[in-house]
């Protein structure tokens, strides 16, 4: 299970250093791919398989379903983990989803997103503003 939050700069290859209260659970060997909101997420290899189950249980013969899968899987790139930790992230993906050097590494249980600092703090700030509304909201759904 990935959670906290944790400021990175990518190095001027593009490598990300994976916090090292995440670098054990996520392995040597890990998938990023198109996330949600502007983030990447990463998978680790065993949650990434998790999600192909669910994209393929989706049917194919239904337009949303056709668009999602293949932007998603279109996105997807293996990772390579090194040992001190470090991750090569694509360069077309950092470009395409506008991640600069400056990021935040964030846990999402069963995922890890890396979002452009900027981004983040502002989605942070917008999300914070109305917490407790989006919380009781929520519990709303549960009854």
């Amino acid at each position: 299970m990935f959670f906290g939050s944790f400021v990175h700069n990518l190095d001027s290859k593009g490598r990300l250093v994976i916090p090292s209260k995440m670098r054990d659970e996520l392995g040597a060997k890990a998938y990023i791919l198109k996330g949600f909101d502007g983030a990447l997420s990463i998978y680790k290899e065993s949650e990434f398989e998790n999600l192909i189950k669910q994209i393929n249980s989706l049917p194919f013969n239904k337009k949303n379903s056709r668009a999602y899968l293949r932007v998603q899987l279109a996105s997807v790139c293996e990772l390579d983990i090194d040992r001190q930790g470090r991750a090569l992230l694509p360069t077309q993906l950092l470009n395409k989803f506008k991640i600069g050097k400056e990021v935040i590494v964030i846990g999402a249980l069963d995922h890890i997103e890396v979002w452009n600092k900027a981004d983040y703090e502002a989605y942070e700030n917008s999300a914070n503003s109305s917490f407790e509304e989006i919380a009781e909201e929520l519990d709303e759904k549960e009854d």
